[in-house]
């Protein structure tokens, strides 16, 4: 899913979202030939019928509201503030990534595509009511959504973000048919402050429909790996999710300026195999929606993660070791003034220690893992 009109998405120079990083993203996707392997398709901005799906209709008549005139913008809904800031427009954009988003979905569920990608997208901290964390209108719940209203009646989310998944959680704490997993740094150290172990879901057939794993700052590659196999793959196996839709935010790395991760690169790539391997092994048809999401070192990690999530997709993995194409060094030197990275790789070869071999009490990793699935697991049927 691209159309160039997503990078209008712009809370402004200072701000650390810059929609660099989408243009910068596809020109590495294009320089590798991905958008000759993959059908590249332009969705129109979600209406207000599907943004009604998750969001109130006196939130879009605020944003609507701030997009006219930015100075007026209602901070009680999020609006005009240090991290979602009013600009020009803004309804427009947020509407157009959310339409990517959706239109996914929907191609995902009519069979008309295997996996879709909306790098764009990922804007997850959105809630119904209010903007936060420089999301505005949450695609992420708003393609769930209308995979709910198309007759799903089982959709798994996977949110590998730095942040909690917080919006998603929000919207779907109720409904058991939505399966909620977020690993994130812990709430402690971490906007938004939530995601805790404990927050299991709602009442009744939904409780244990959010599962939580809160990561110790300076996680590395072993232990988010750890973490992830010892928690998703069991969840999956148990729910069976007709659709797998997941969130790879890149801001886990360590050089992300916003974060206490040390996640590498190759770490990520091997997580987006994973959910790739997963699809295939637990949905309907290997139905897989992937989103992009938070990431802040714009030129070094972003472009790069999100073009092996692409080619993961599109069943042409790129080799780590490939020499990053010089048309696009040169196409990041032109919009940047920076040094682009020289190769699909940080030079990492992630391992991990899988659960089954045991845990070690004493470490901080392995009580962040143990603490949800004592939480989680049961409420699902699982053995801790």
């Amino acid at each position: 899913m691209w159309d160039e009109a997503v990078t209008a998405y712009d809370f402004g120079r200072q701000h650390p979202m810059d929609p660099v990083r989408l243009a910068l993203t596809m020109g590495l996707v294009r320089a590798f030939g991905l958008d000759r392997d993959v059908e590249v398709v332009a969705a129109k901005p979600a209406g207000d019928s599907t943004l009604r799906l998750v969001h109130r209709e006196d939130y879009l008549a605020a944003v609507r509201a701030a997009s006219a005139d930015p100075r007026a913008a209602d901070q009680s809904y999020g609006l005009g503030t240090l991290d979602d800031p009013a600009f020009p427009g803004m309804h427009d954009a947020s509407a157009l990534i959310a339409g990517q988003s959706v239109a996914a979905a929907e191609a995902i569920w009519r069979g008309t595509a295997e996996h879709a990608v909306n790098f764009s997208g990922g804007l997850h901290h959105a809630m119904p009511g209010g903007a936060a964390g420089f999301c505005v209108y949450n695609d992420a719940s708003l393609a769930i959504a209308r995979l709910l209203e198309l007759g799903a009646e089982r959709v798994a989310y996977i949110d590998v973000d730095v942040h909690h998944g917080d919006g998603v959680q929000t919207t779907f704490w109720d409904d058991p048919r939505v399966l909620t997993v977020s690993l994130h740094e812990h709430p402690r150290m971490l906007f938004p402050g939530t995601g805790w172990p404990e927050e299991t879901g709602g009442t009744g057939q939904a409780e244990g429909s959010a599962v939580n794993v809160a990561l110790p700052a300076g996680t590395g590659d072993a232990g988010w790996l750890r973490a992830f196999h010892a928690v998703v793959p069991e969840l999956l196996a148990d729910f069976r999710p007709q659709v797998l839709v997941t969130q790879h935010g890149a801001d886990t790395h360590f050089e992300d300026p916003l974060a206490h991760l040390a996640v590498s690169l190759d770490a990520q790539r091997a997580v987006q195999e994973a959910c790739h391997s997963l699809a295939h092994e637990y949905t309907d048809g290997g139905r897989w929606l992937a989103l992009g999401g938070g990431g802040y070192a714009v030129v070094d990690v972003v472009p790069r993660s999100w073009t092996h999530l692409v080619a993961i997709a599109a069943h042409r993995p790129i080799d780590p070791e490939s020499a990053v194409p010089e048309e696009w060094r040169n196409e990041v030197y032109a919009r940047t003034r920076q040094a682009g990275p020289w190769r699909m790789t940080d030079g990492r070869d992630p391992v991990w220690r899988d659960w089954s071999q045991g845990y070690d009490p004493a470490d901080e990793l392995d009580r962040a893992v143990l603490a949800t699935r004592r939480s989680a697991f049961p409420l699902r049927g699982l053995l801790v």
